[in-house]
């Protein structure tokens, strides 16, 4: 079963459960897949459903800074607690140790030497890395150990 599919009895067996939040963030979800199919006149496959699904859980969690830095509480734990619903769709996170040793295996695998190689280095983690680890931690390390 595709993801979307997924998505899909999961708004069904939300609306008889009458989990109201729950549906509300699976058809916010269902509503950027839908948008991404007809901007780009595609069918997105489970790759492009999880890039969609971890841009959205990238959205909040900078609503989430942007509340509490406003004092606005309330919002900020709805906003996490939306992440919680989107993330039971994510694969499974990685641990620090794995996305270093990930980092590692990338700029070894593309021989990178300097920060001019990032785009290579990027390129080949994003696959492996997508919807399981923030790509701007990924980043950050990169950078520090192509500079190191």
């Amino acid at each position: 079963m595709s993801l979307k599919e997924q998505l899909t009895d999961d708004m069904k067996a939300a609306m008889r459960a009458r989990e109201k939040e729950r549906l509300g963030v699976i058809r916010l979800a269902l509503a950027a897949i839908k948008q991404q199919e007809v901007d780009n006149r595609i069918e997105l496959d489970d790759a492009a459903v999880l890039a969609v699904l971890d841009k959205m859980v990238k959205q909040r969690r900078e609503s989430i800074r942007q509340y509490t830095d406003g004092g606005r509480t309330d919002l900020a734990d709805q906003e996490q607690a939306e992440i919680v619903i989107i993330q039971d769709y994510l694969p499974q996170a990685l641990t620090e140790d794995e996305v270093q040793a990930l980092v590692a295996e990338a700029v070894a695998a593309t021989n990178a030497e300097s920060v001019k190689d990032m785009g290579k280095v990027m390129a080949w983690i994003k696959p492996k890395a997508q919807g399981r680890a923030d790509m701007g931690k990924i980043s950050g390390l990169i950078k520090a150990q192509l500079a190191g």
